[in-house]
């Protein structure tokens, strides 16, 4: 629990101690692991929704590990539950490239022109407006995708969001056939952000045996998802680099710190959820 942050160990406060110690253990571990193995990442969200699905960064956590691991239909759904819970809007960039995960680019440029969209900041803004780009270049509207790049906020012209933005830039390029201004912006983002990060931490884990656990969770009610999404296939092929909206704890509004140093660890055996 120590390892989450305070908002979130707010708000695991109306469950019982023993459940919200344990909970807390599953999200510390979901935000630890999103990068390296979202998979298993996944799986220790799932072990905190089976008990404790009415508690919102739980179901936050639900959605960007289905998120990152491809399951897109999943992740809106999960995503537009934490919405309700608590009204943020601040997943929306995620959500948006959910759409275009689910071969629906439509719906990820609605969702860009909703008045939500609107009460995004600066960062949330930029995410939006790469997801956007890549939406319109799934469109073949090449011209658009640029046209959006051109006009992101100050925050997405520096550091590594800065870097994602060129990146977009640089696939609606290649997109349009304009390979040598691609490889140009290419060559001119800082090779430091383009290196792959997780995973570098050397620190010892201990291990929690979580396998004996009661996990029988409580049963969610049917408001507790959306009603509007079909049976589809939950897991979709990524989208392009020009839209993908970066998973990890960092869009996690601090909900699973997985900066936080000695962290215990579990692997959620595949059999406790019956798949």
């Amino acid at each position: 629990m120590s390892q989450l942050d305070r908002s979130a160990r707010a708000r695991l406060r109306t469950l019982s101690k023993d459940t919200a110690e344990v909970v807390g253990k599953h999200l510390v571990m979901a935000g630890r692991l999103i990068d390296t193995d979202p998979e298993l990442a996944y799986e220790h969200a799932q072990a905190a929704v089976r008990r404790a699905g009415r508690v919102d960064v739980v179901r936050e956590a639900a959605g960007l590990t289905a998120y990152s691991t491809g399951r897109y239909a999943e992740a809106l759904r999960e995503l537009r539950t934490v919405r309700r819970l608590n009204g943020s809007s601040e997943h929306l960039p995620i959500m948006a490239d959910c759409e275009r995960g689910l071969g629906r680019p439509e719906r990820a440029l609605a969702l860009a022109a909703s008045d939500e969209a609107r009460t995004l900041d600066e960062v949330g803004r930029t995410e939006l407006a790469i997801v956007v780009s890549g939406a319109r270049v799934d469109l073949g509207e090449l011209d658009a995708a640029l046209a959006v790049l051109a006009q992101v906020p100050a925050a997405g012209t520096r550091g590594e969001l800065g870097a994602r933005v060129q990146q977009a830039k640089a696939s609606a390029l290649e997109a349009a056939g304009r390979t040598d201004e691609a490889a140009s912006v290419l060559a001119g983002i800082d090779a430091s952000f383009l290196v792959a990060g997780p995973g570098d931490d050397d620190e010892d884990v201990v291990v929690y045996d979580l396998s004996d656990e009661d996990l029988s969770g409580e049963d969610l009610s049917d408001d507790d998802v959306s009603d509007d999404e079909s049976g589809a296939d939950t897991t979709q092929t990524t989208p392009d680099a020009a839209g993908s909206v970066e998973p990890g704890p960092a869009t996690a509004d601090g909900s699973v710190d997985a900066s936080e140093h000695a962290a215990r660890t579990g692997a959620v055996p595949a059999e406790e959820d019956g798949r």
